[in-house]
């Protein structure tokens, strides 16, 4: 699972995710992208799953680049305790993703492939995306 090296801080506070991206929000490294729709907080297992899936679509000739990295801790407190005593210990990673940032890029296959790859890991991720290309009129750069 992603997650960081070293972190200041244990326990963080919580990110926003409404609005828009500030960066990150046009296709960078490959011909073909995945963009959210909307903002949430992205686990580790679900970017790790949808990795797999477009990894088994990607083949040999093609690359992928993961945009999005999960530097936010979550905390739970534990089952039947009572409230108060402190904020709980961190249980897993979260990457704050907001609208219109791209997730994921694939460049080296054709574009059904890349779709279909693209679709795949959509269903791993808990929000709406949409399929872009570069030099598209959706494209911002």
């Amino acid at each position: 699972m992603l997650q960081p090296k070293r972190v200041k801080y244990r326990k963080m506070h919580r990110i926003k995710y409404e609005g828009p991206a500030k960066g990150n929000s046009y296709l960078a490294y490959g011909e073909y992208g995945i963009v959210a729709n909307e903002g949430t907080w992205i686990t580790d297992r679900q970017i790790e799953a949808a990795r797999i899936a477009i990894s088994r679509n990607l083949g040999k000739t093609g690359k992928m680049w993961i945009r999005i990295f999960p530097h936010m801790s979550k905390t739970k407190k534990p089952l039947e305790v009572r409230m108060g005593s402190g904020k709980g210990n961190p249980e897993f990673w979260v990457a704050v993703v907001k609208k219109g940032t791209i997730m994921f890029e694939v460049t080296g296959i054709p574009k059904e492939t890349a779709y279909k790859a693209f679709y795949a890991a959509g269903n791993k991720l808990p929000i709406t995306w949409k399929f872009i290309e570069r030099g598209a009129a959706n494209d911002n750069k």
